[in-house]
């Protein structure tokens, strides 16, 4: 009996292993998926450039882009990162609503509200490429 007890333990023991080493389940997108998904992001990306290049942001006529022409040099990929500006560690849409609030004299937007979500794809999108260096100065 105790043999037995002993096989299915160890039977047990190996079905669990054969589970656990079998590939994740993913999902399968078709050609369809991906490029209403690319569309989607574009479509984002391209509202967050028009605001960008805009000064429909702020109380004043400043844009985004007279500091920070095409959005090169806001480097994305360096946040979170210590802002002297603010006095802590940031996300980037913090660091976003900093910009609109001081040199541009407009209200700060809400982290999820669509036109912060925009700046920060276009923002990104133009440093695709880069490589993630969350902390650098």
């Amino acid at each position: 009996m105790q043999s037995i007890k002993h096989v299915f333990m160890v039977f047990v023991m190996v079905a669990v292993c054969m589970v656990w080493l079998l590939p994740a389940h993913t999902d399968e997108f078709t050609e369809e998926d991906l490029k209403r998904w690319e569309q989607e992001f574009m479509a984002v990306v391209d509202e967050g450039e028009k605001l960008f290049h805009s000064s429909k942001l702020g109380g004043n006529t400043v844009s985004c882009d007279q500091c920070h022409p095409n959005a090169t040099n806001t480097h994305p990929e360096t946040y979170p990162k210590f802002q002297k500006q603010i006095g802590k560690v940031v996300m980037l849409f913090e660091m976003i609503n900093w910009c609109i609030e001081n040199p541009l004299e407009g209200k700060t937007l809400d982290a999820d509200d669509p036109k912060m979500i925009a700046l920060q794809a276009y923002v990104t999108y133009e440093r695709r490429g880069v490589k993630l260096e969350p902390g650098k100065h």
